[in-house]
């Protein structure tokens, strides 16, 4: 009876981290949950909108050129990163402050995401945003040795992935967990079996440039601790805490003013 017993509760878990295993990118990635908006050409006039071709098909990128401080030289830019549950529709604004102070920025949507072919992964998202990359460092108007890497909650994981292969004067992560991995015993599962492990810890303790860490103190999903292990293990890290959640951090939606 006991042999039986315990070969059913074998069977049941093993079927649970199959389910998870194969399920794991639905809970991760929720793009389907995410009803893609009207373009709005009239709002987007100052923003260049292109599509670039990556080994997943093609993604969708959106420039926003810097209106001052240039003065006629090459600019720094900024690469940014979204959350899971949002598409780069949702952030011109927030991040148009950076384009005030002489900087650009580049949004790169996710493998699947929005008008993106392709389907979203660590791989295929590392993919896009080295094409990306290289798009944005090739442009002219652009200092390709002012390349700053900005990524929200699992865009850290982006951004973090895209240091690795790229090179970047400064990697900021805001909300950002230490790694998937990190959250498998959550669901009573190991953590080799997450597909998409995004180790941004391992990635931040080996960056050499400066890393700017922002997490909110009552993040609920992504708890503030990933935040201040991510800034005690960065060798050149400054980290700023709000008294906020997960997605009302900062508190002043304008990104530029924070960082």
């Amino acid at each position: 009876m006991f042999f039986k017993l315990a070969l059913t509760v074998i069977l049941l878990y093993s079927a649970y981290c199959g389910f998870l295993f194969f399920m794991q990118r639905h809970v991760l990635f929720p793009r389907f949950m995410i009803e893609t908006p009207p373009l709005q050409t009239q709002k987007i006039s100052d923003i260049e909108r292109n599509f670039i071709e990556t080994d997943s098909g093609k993604i969708e990128v959106w420039y926003m050129p810097p209106v001052s401080g240039s003065a006629g030289n090459p600019a720094p830019a900024v690469i940014f990163a979204h959350g899971n549950g949002e598409l780069i529709d949702f952030w011109p604004e927030e991040l148009r402050g950076f384009t005030k102070l002489g900087v650009g920025v580049m949004l790169v949507e996710y493998p699947g995401y929005g008008r993106s072919k392709g389907s979203p992964s660590q791989k295929s998202i590392t993919d896009a945003f080295v094409s990306a990359y290289d798009y944005i460092a090739a442009k002219n108007g652009v200092d390709p040795s002012r390349i700053i890497l900005l990524g929200r909650s699992i865009g850290g994981g982006a951004v973090c992935a895209l240091s690795k292969k790229r090179p970047s004067s400064a990697l900021i992560v805001m909300s950002t967990f230490t790694s998937a991995r990190s959250f498998a015993p959550k669901y009573f599962v190991p953590g080799f079996l997450m597909r998409d492990p995004f180790d941004n810890l391992k990635v931040i303790a080996s960056y050499d440039g400066p890393v700017l860490v922002i997490h909110g103190r009552n993040d609920e999903i992504i708890p503030f601790s990933h935040g201040v292990a991510l800034s005690k293990a960065a060798r050149r890290a400054t980290m700023v805490a709000y008294d906020c959640g997960h997605n009302d951090c900062p508190p002043d939606p304008d990104l530029s003013g924070k960082i």
